[in-house]
């Protein structure tokens, strides 16, 4: 059954045609898109760098006449997941619906167009970065990962480090000329922790994006690399932007990115940033909630810490999302999962997992807790308790004492974390 106000949002669509981007497109589509975005056109450099990381084959348009009107698109990726295995994921991304167009069905036709393509592709998970967090509850999508912001007052904050540190060479190097021996390092520390992507061949560039128009006065990137023995074992990159008041320098470093393999060479670069001539305050977004720094700082309360959401995490196989990772501690638990959106998933499933792998399948055995794929997503790599899910009311306990096993088994040693959108 269908209300008068469904009838018209489909006989508007269907002046609307949804298909595959073409090459000769792709222009025509990005504008689109960067006017979803509120029209503020970007850098070439990064116009340029989007067009050749583009999987045509895996991007939508909608179109009305000659028209874009609507885009969406999904990257292939590999996510590390708890255990450290890396995984297939749909990576959403580059999602847009004119102004002119809303309220006809687009998004969520996009939505299951990508969500079908994915399962048909064998890929478990769909992962995205949200604009704004409401929009992609309805098709499935939680917040799973977040990223710790902080604005350092260096100026009064020391910070302390580990044995090891001392030893750490720092040297500055070119960006370009050293960017695989700092993809080197990043990959190293993939699989050491939950929802990391692996970068493919191009996606290193992102790192190097450096247009002179969105420096804010900044410097062009810096980078500075961390070695042991020898070795590279951290990279930095960064930007500092020149402050003077009549009281003295007040510079801001600010951080783009810091990978190392080791707590010596993660101390060290910390310390180098903490400690760079002429600047006062430390800007850094997106880093780990659990990064060692917040420990080694003299005073937390002079870092003002904010939290934000970052990766959108949606279980497209719940059987096989579930049996790609592992289980901190034993855990043996039937859910009864709702998911109006992809109802292939909607029923109870038996989980049986430890630190060494998990079997996830259908059953007719009494279901211990209740819950929705979104549920499922928020909690998947570890970063949100399943418990804090139950005591907001999201999740139902059926058999006592479950929803405390099934907490534990789902939580990770590290916070989940997103290196990079996308």
């Amino acid at each position: 059954m269908t209300s008068e106000a469904d009838h018209g949002a489909a006989a508007r669509a269907a002046t609307t045609d949804m298909r595959v981007l073409r090459q000769d497109e792709w222009d025509t589509w990005y504008d689109a898109l960067v006017r979803a975005f509120g029209g503020v056109p970007e850098s070439l450099e990064e116009r340029e760098l989007y067009r050749a990381l583009t999987p045509y084959d895996r991007c939508l348009g909608v179109w009305d006449g000659a028209v874009c009107v609507a885009t969406a698109g999904a990257y292939d990726f590999r996510l590390t997941v708890p255990g450290g295995a890396s995984t297939p994921v749909a990576g959403v991304t580059m999602v847009g619906v004119s102004a002119t167009h809303r309220r006809r069905g687009i998004l969520t036709s996009m939505m299951r167009r990508l969500l079908d393509d994915t399962r048909a592709e064998g890929r478990p998970l769909a992962v995205l970065t949200a604009s704004e967090p409401d929009i992609y509850g309805r098709f499935g999508y939680a917040a799973a990962t977040f990223g710790l912001h902080a604005e350092i007052d260096t100026s009064r904050v020391r910070l302390a480090v580990p044995d090891g540190a001392d030893e750490v060479r720092l040297r500055y190097a070119d960006p370009g000329a050293e960017l695989m021996v700092c993809e080197a390092v990043y990959a190293r520390t993939v699989p050491g922790r939950a929802g990391m992507l692996a970068r493919r061949p191009g996606w290193e560039r992102l790192g190097l994006l450096d247009p002179e128009s969105e420096r804010g006065g900044a410097s062009p990137l810096q980078c500075v690399l961390a070695e042991r023995d020898g070795e590279v074992t951290g990279y930095a990159r960064f930007r500092v932007r020149p402050e003077w008041r009549h009281s003295g320098q007040n510079g801001r470093v600010l951080l783009q990115d810091l990978t190392a393999v080791d707590a010596p060479s993660q101390a060290a670069l910390w310390r180098f940033l903490f400690g760079i001539d002429l600047t006062a305050s430390l800007e850094v977004r997106g880093r780990p909630v659990d990064e060692g720094w917040r420990h080694l700082v003299s005073d937390v309360r002079r870092c003002e810490l904010r939290v934000r959401d970052a990766l959108y995490v949606r279980l497209v196989e719940v059987g096989a999302a579930l049996e790609a990772r592992t289980y901190q501690a034993p855990v043996d638990v039937v859910l009864d999962v709702g998911d109006a959106f992809c109802p292939w998933n909607s029923g109870r499933w038996r989980l049986s997992g430890d630190v060494k792998g998990a079997v996830c399948s259908r059953t007719t055995d009494e279901a211990d807790l209740a819950l929705s794929v979104r549920e499922l997503g928020a909690s998947y790599l570890g970063g949100v308790s399943l418990a804090a899910l139950g005591a907001a009311g999201r999740v139902r306990e059926i058999r006592r004492g479950a929803l405390a096993e099934a907490a534990l088994g789902f939580g990770t040693v590290t916070a989940p974390w997103l290196p990079h959108g996308f």
